[in-house]
């Protein structure tokens, strides 16, 4: 009987709607939340059981099933809980993917599941409030230490602002930074900055890249603060753009790195080659001396192949001792010669840095390179006539 109720539980979970995970979209989901009658992949899973002792999590092939437990499975299942569940989600909220950092899921199922953030939007106040304010742990840009600092999102100023702790009491405390929403990123980098909760916030001062990094304490707090900008720039964008649909308008309110990584860049006069920790966001390649560096190194455009933009595997034919696994960045006034650790690793930058040459510019690209490009020459053209 236990392996006959197995088998009708895995032809339930082939039903459209059930053959993905609930949550994040994996394919081929092999745990449920039976409690609530949800198919899961497994590291969903694992967050529901850190919901509580009502929260009952099975493996739909390993564990018996008997015939109640089938039918409630087949009673709810993925679409109809999120009817129930996700009655009311912000069109700026971040809906995990498969290859999400851990603490967006996270805090999606808690939200979900625990406090039924999704059923009423009064449950929504931490981050649909026109001003936000609280402390967050800020990475010292010279010391290099982590310190509790005021931020403000200011949606009638359209302004994220941050604050030394001590000067908050003043009367007219200043603040250390006054940064234009328009221009701000937020990427999760828990890797990178190696806590779970990491936060790296991107925006152009004097036409460099700064780089913020800060933390929380819970990842509540860190994944509120995400989509408080991303529903601040949505506003924005409403009054913008009045005649574009919300999904139109909710593309890209926040971007992650396309990829990062550590590879050896050789100087601009052949000097010997150096390490560095490489960030391609869209078309702008950094590359820092550390990875939590506040400024970048060196920042490229990265502009369309039929302005001269290539990538070539191997290094520059007069410089045979660069070693195993050299590519190239070619751009109109330079050559950029780079070699990564492995084969594999210099095939995943060589990939994603062609997918990028391939793209036609966009009007936020011309923005970017009349940026990057008037730092070094204004000669430089991003499309041959």
């Amino acid at each position: 009987m236990a392996e006959t109720n197995r088998q009708k539980l895995m032809q339930i979970s082939q039903k459209p709607g059930n053959n993905v995970c609930a949550d994040c979209g994996d394919n081929d989901p092999e745990w449920t939340s039976c409690s609530i009658g949800i198919f899961l992949c497994q590291e969903c899973a694992g967050i529901h059981r850190s919901l509580g002792t009502e929260s009952r999590v099975r493996s739909s092939r390993l564990d018996n099933w008997d015939t109640e437990q089938v039918e409630y499975m087949d009673g709810v299942g993925n679409d109809k809980a999120k009817q129930k569940y996700e009655v009311c989600v912000p069109a700026f909220y971040r809906r995990p993917k498969k290859n999400d950092p851990n603490v967006v899921k996270k805090e999606w199922i808690l939200g979900k599941y625990l406090r039924y953030e999704f059923t009423e939007p009064a449950q929504q106040i931490a981050y649909t409030s026109q001003r936000k304010e609280g402390n967050l742990m800020k990475l010292g840009r010279d010391r290099r230490l982590y310190q509790s600092r005021k931020f403000v999102i200011d949606r009638a100023e359209n302004k994220l602002s941050y604050y030394v702790i001590e000067d908050s009491g003043k009367s007219t405390p200043k603040p250390k930074a006054e940064i234009n929403l328009d221009e701000v990123n937020a990427v999760f980098v828990p890797e990178k900055m190696g806590n779970p909760y990491g936060l790296q916030i991107t925006y152009y001062k004097n036409g460099s890249t700064r780089c913020l990094y800060l933390y929380s304490e819970n990842s509540k707090d860190i994944v509120d603060w995400y989509n408080a900008i991303r529903a601040a720039k949505l506003e924005r964008r409403q009054i913008a753009f009045p005649d574009r649909t919300l999904e139109q308008l909710s593309e890209d309110l926040t971007r992650d790195f396309t990829l990062e990584g550590w590879l050896s860049k050789m100087g601009p006069r052949h000097e010997p080659f150096k390490r560095r920790w490489f960030t391609l966001d869209r078309r702008k390649l950094s590359y820092f001396e550390d990875p939590l560096n506040a400024f970048a190194k060196g920042e490229v455009f990265i502009g369309h192949k039929d302005a001269g933009y290539s990538v070539t595997i191997g290094a520059p034919e007069d410089q045979s001792n660069c070693g195993e696994h050299c590519f190239q960045l070619h751009v109109p006034d330079r050559d950029y010669v780079m070699r990564a650790e492995t084969k594999d690793e210099m095939e995943q930058w060589i990939e994603a840095l062609k997918k990028v040459v391939e793209l036609p510019l966009t009007p936020q690209d011309t923005k970017l390179a009349s940026i990057l490009v008037s730092k070094k020459s204004n000669s430089i053209r991003l499309y041959r006539n």
